[in-house]
């Protein structure tokens, strides 16, 4: 997303990245590979997306992925939960 967003001239918000909640042991970029200066992340100048991969916590999550037995995403349901009278509207546009 901070490649994107960086790349996209006429982009006046801000983008989350949502890494600050993020656990270090849940992501598969290695440390130091993202910084923040002055409330914003500094966009990486090393070729490609400028990260590395850590690939034993990739190959880790993708078990953890594989075990879990979740393939569908259910939103309709979890909200439902909350709000049961809540149903899914498809936009006509």
């Amino acid at each position: 997303m901070t490649h994107l967003a960086a790349a996209t001239p006429n982009l006046d918000y801000a983008c989350d990245t949502h890494w600050p909640w993020k656990r270090r042991d849940e992501d598969v970029v290695k440390d130091g590979a993202l910084r923040w200066a002055d409330g914003g992340l500094v966009v990486p100048t090393a070729p490609g997306l400028g990260v590395e991969l850590d690939r034993e916590k990739l190959a880790r999550l993708h078990q953890q992925y594989l075990d879990c037995g979740l393939r569908k995403r259910d939103d309709t349901t979890y909200i439902q939960k909350y709000q049961p009278d809540f149903s899914v509207k498809i936009p006509r546009w």
